[in-house]
């Protein structure tokens, strides 16, 4: 056995090696992105366990065909107005900022556990009933009076 088969054998060695350590790294990156990932999906979950939202009413004005919409925010999240959506007869209803108030303040985007939102919109005709959706996914529904 000369220095070929030593050489050989060093050259297959070696190239196991690096296959083993681009191998390693892929692995570990996936496993990374796994965990964080998982991690996420759990600070979503316990998010979503602890908003709640209760409407507190729903009422048609047929004078000027507005409707109105209060909530109240019963969970422990901080929930975002701008990120909670108003379906009317399962219609999507783009609501203008200056239509959505907390507790009276429409200039606040933050609406706190206790917190009452009214949303007032146009509505035409009359609506049978509305449905709320927090940025979570949480969602109350009414009928409209």
């Amino acid at each position: 056995m000369g220095f070929g088969v030593s050489g050989s054998t060093a050259i297959i060695f070696l190239g196991v090696l690096i296959a083993t350590g681009t191998l390693y790294t892929a692995t570990s990156n996936a496993s990374e992105n796994v965990l964080e990932a998982q991690d996420a999906d759990a600070e979503r979950a316990l998010e979503r366990t602890n908003t709640d939202i209760a409407v507190t009413n729903a009422t048609y004005d047929t004078n000027n065909t507005s409707l109105t919409v209060n909530l109240t925010n019963v969970g422990s999240e901080t929930l975002s107005v701008s990120e909670t959506t108003l379906l009317v007869d399962n219609a999507y209803v783009d609501v203008p900022s200056a239509n959505a108030s907390v507790d009276g303040d429409a200039g606040t985007d933050l609406w706190y556990a206790g917190e009452n939102l009214s949303f007032v919109v146009d509505a035409d005709p009359t609506p049978e009933r509305v449905k709320v959706v927090t940025g979570s996914g949480v969602a109350a529904t009414e009928a409209v009076s």
